[in-house]
């Protein structure tokens, strides 16, 4: 029994291991957007956070972009002294854990368009809040770049904003929507076909 329950445990976190590396690779296919801050770029990094916390539980959901994170900052550095990996860190998980938690307690197909569709909402809800109140003002402490600084580089491709409220309405709140659906769709199209394999 002993023996069982950690060969099982081994298994699990070798699964999330390796959705944690998928995770990182994708992140290097970003695309750039428009309509908001230069340095965001779209990517759909969160689709393995999805898939695992669908297969295995929400809180699968926090390890895979841990993971994700810390590999981004040993491979590759760090150019934003860890917060843009800690903020995409915390958004990620906030996204993954809340649809895993939903889908958890209805494990069916409107379960999981549930999941998704609270995950993104939650995911932008904090995402620009935490933006708003934490990693906007560590920036400025940081690097030195203020409010008026973020609002003309958004500004550039964005046309509506005019301002830090704008700034947060018509760059933050899109970016992370768009963001949070495209990983949605993606794993939904993908999950039926790997979900045994996650699973097994």
């Amino acid at each position: 029994m002993t023996r069982e329950k950690q060969v099982w445990t081994v298994h699990t976190l070798v699964k999330i291991s390796v959705l944690g590396v998928i995770s990182f690779v994708l992140t290097f296919f970003k695309t750039p957007v428009w309509f908001t801050l230069p340095f965001l770029k779209l990517d759909i990094a969160d689709v393995p956070s999805l898939l695992g916390a669908f297969a295995m539980g929400p809180v699968t959901g926090i390890w895979v972009p841990l993971i994700k994170n810390l590999l981004n900052v040993v491979v590759e550095g760090t150019v934003t002294n860890g917060i843009g990996e800690l903020t995409n860190f915390l958004v990620g998980s906030v996204m993954a854990y809340t649809a895993g938690w939903v889908y958890k307690r209805n494990r069916t197909f409107k379960g999981a368009l549930l999941g998704l569709g609270l995950g993104v909402i939650s995911m932008t809800v904090f995402a620009t809040l935490n933006n708003h109140f934490v990693m906007f003002p560590l920036y400025g402490k940081v690097f030195g770049i203020d409010r008026d600084t973020l609002v003309s580089l958004a500004s550039a491709g964005n046309g509506l904003v005019a301002d830090y409220t704008a700034l947060l309405l018509f760059s933050i709140v899109p970016f992370n929507l768009l963001k949070g659906l495209a990983a949605s769709v993606v794993a939904v199209l993908v999950y039926k076909r790997l979900s045994p394999v996650l699973k097994g």
